[in-house]
């Protein structure tokens, strides 16, 4: 009797414990930095620290209207790309910072195309207005005297435009891509050369972010989720080839395949997060909406000091 007993009260004691869990789901894509979300979910970290996440794959320029319609309540994407959400209506906090890129998002170019300059004219292949590559195209296009009305873009998501570019398709003179993508032109030079990345100009940056509401609803839920993306890359230093193998995985590389292209990027951890913010935060985003404007993105610029909560990072 003892016994059943005790099994009664082990299995209320686990249905309990599963009913604390917060539901959430999370857009992202299949981005190198995304990764230990990823990893998080896979190796167990989210459900410990009593979430059930549920991690969809959303492309850039459609993730604001999951967020919208209510069918995700968080999502991973560039700084940047906030401003845009909450310019256009969709309400959304930044709560921790996921990584820098150090060379992992560029633009390639054929061979016989010397300087970002000479592109005036030309085809680039981008993804749509409010992604990060169009914004990173625009960047990069400002800082050598030209704009995005200087050349004709081509709407492709970054893996479509790195594979059309080295297929010689479309008649692309250029594209904008991120790793793993990026890797696929580095390993075919005879197709054309990465002409400027993010070490060139490092702009590129991710954050995880959540609707206001749910912030609201669910505080304790919001730093399970940070503390867990801090735990993931706790386990990445502690088991690399593991959590390699297991990110990797995930966009169908090998874990050798997926520890080449984390080379490009620096995943911040907690203490790279408070120094982010106390800052480089908002005078980034100062500069990036005033981009945003000028091209035509945006119409106003948003509160900027009301993107970001950095209750969770402490």
């Amino acid at each position: 009797m003892k016994s059943a007993a005790l099994a009664v009260a082990l299995s209320v004691t686990v249905a309990a414990a599963a009913a604390q869990e917060t539901k959430v789901a999370i857009g992202i894509s299949g981005w190198t930095g995304f990764a230990p979300l990823t990893l998080a979910k896979e190796a167990g970290i989210f459900k410990k620290n009593g979430l059930d996440v549920t991690i969809k794959k959303i492309p850039q320029k459609d993730r604001h209207l999951a967020i919208a319609s209510g069918d995700i309540q968080c999502a991973a994407t560039t700084v940047e790309t906030w401003i845009v959400w909450n310019a256009n209506g969709v309400a959304t906090t930044q709560i921790f910072q996921l990584d820098k890129s150090y060379g992992a998002d560029g633009m390639v170019v054929r061979n016989h195309i010397n300087k970002i300059s000479d592109l005036k004219g030309k085809t680039v292949a981008a993804s749509a207005p409010g992604t990060a590559p169009y914004f990173t195209l625009a960047w990069f296009l400002k800082k050598n005297g030209l704009s995005v009305k200087d050349v004709k873009i081509v709407n492709l998501e970054p893996q479509a435009a790195a594979n059309a570019f080295v297929a010689g398709a479309g008649e692309l003179d250029a594209a904008m891509t991120y790793e793993p993508y990026l890797s696929t032109v580095r390993a075919k030079p005879e197709a054309g050369k990465i002409i400027a990345t993010t070490l060139d100009y490092p702009m590129v940056m991710d954050t995880f972010g959540c609707t206001p509401k749910f912030l609201a609803e669910n505080p304790k839920a919001a730093k399970a989720l940070a503390d867990s993306y801090f735990e993931a890359l706790e386990m990445i230093k502690a088991e690399p080839k593991k959590s390699f193998a297991i990110m990797g995985a995930d966009v169908k590389q090998t874990a050798e395949q997926f520890e080449a292209s984390q080379k490009y990027l620096r995943w911040q951890d907690r203490e790279a997060n408070r120094k982010f913010f106390a800052g480089e935060h908002a005078q980034f985003s100062k500069e990036a909406a005033e981009l945003l404007l000028e091209v035509g993105i945006i119409k106003q610029i948003p509160d900027l000091s009301k993107l970001a909560d950095t209750r969770f990072i402490q």
